[in-house]
């Protein structure tokens, strides 16, 4: 694929939430290097070379950080937000569901699955 070829197509957050519509958690990967990358983006950090392309992820994962956002019952009540390590190295924001927003620890094994938070599709981790 040319980088005008790349380019002109839908942006990478645009085909990373078409898999997800799909139900498929996809990350991408530098063709040249193997490192993963997250955030969806067109070009690879630090070398700059536009060879990214789409691989399925692996679905697991470890917390690195978490916190709980408190909110009251009527608006849905308590939720984690935590920082979670993928098995293929980059590190992402999500929630850990399954669990008591309190019980998610550092150092946790979790799983991933596409599912919905407030009617949006999103990656969601669950207790390994």
């Amino acid at each position: 694929m040319t980088t005008t070829e790349y380019f002109s197509g839908p942006g990478p957050e645009a085909q990373f939430k078409a898999f997800m519509a799909e139900g498929k958690f996809m990350i991408q990967r530098s063709a040249a290097s193997g490192h993963h990358v997250f955030y969806p983006r067109t070009i690879t950090p630090c070398s700059g070379t536009a060879d990214l392309e789409w691989v399925e992820a692996s679905g697991d994962g470890t917390v690195y950080a978490s916190t709980v956002t408190r909110r009251r019952p009527e608006q849905g009540g308590d939720y984690n937000i935590a920082l979670i390590d993928l098995a293929e190295g980059p590190r992402m924001m999500a929630r850990v569901d399954g669990v008591a927003p309190n019980q998610v620890t550092i150092g946790m094994r979790v799983k991933a699955r596409v599912g919905e938070i407030d009617g949006e599709t999103a990656v969601i981790w669950s207790p390994a």
